[in-house]
């Protein structure tokens, strides 16, 4: 086994490997504008896992996805070449879900920013239903024992 600094060295390599590739020697018109956002080797370094993302709708995803596939032999036959292991790691292809991730936790943000605006408009025109300060000061504490000192005579026993 391969130490983990060395994988993530060889994952590195095979995404730029791979990247230039795409760009110089695959010419399949199914590939659409296609951007490797991540790649992680095995600590065996026999499989990497090549993460990637389509500009477009879902027919183009499709299309890169299948054209991807249809690639790999060539793509995996240029990571061979490019890099110094014993044995050329399979390639395996995943469509990155961290932009439809971040969009929906934009979505949210945006939804809860709405909500505390709304909020906010009903609250410049709103009063208190009590006094504006409804929790006992320490100050009216002792007011009201100085005054139930003065009203209990001072022969008598308050229980």
């Amino acid at each position: 086994m391969a130490d983990p600094a060395r994988a993530a060295k060889l994952a590195d390599r095979i995404k730029v490997v791979v990247a230039q590739a795409l760009e110089r020697r695959i010419k399949d018109p199914r590939l659409g504008f296609v951007t490797l956002t991540d790649a992680r080797v095995t600590n065996d370094l026999q499989h990497a896992t090549l993460y990637y993302t389509v500009f477009g709708d879902e027919a183009q995803q499709a299309d890169t996805k299948a054209a991807l596939e249809s690639a790999r032999g060539v793509l995996r036959a240029e990571v061979g070449k490019n890099i110094t292991v014993r044995l050329t790691p399979t390639l395996e292809f995943v469509p990155d879900e961290i932009p439809v991730n971040a969009s929906h936790l934009e979505e949210l943000i945006r939804a809860a920013k709405a909500r505390d605006a709304e909020l906010e408009a009903l609250k410049k025109g709103a009063t208190y239903a009590g006094d504006a300060d409804p929790y006992r000061k320490d100050e009216d504490f002792d007011e009201e024992e100085d005054e139930a000192d003065e009203e209990t005579p001072a022969g008598s026993d308050a229980k």
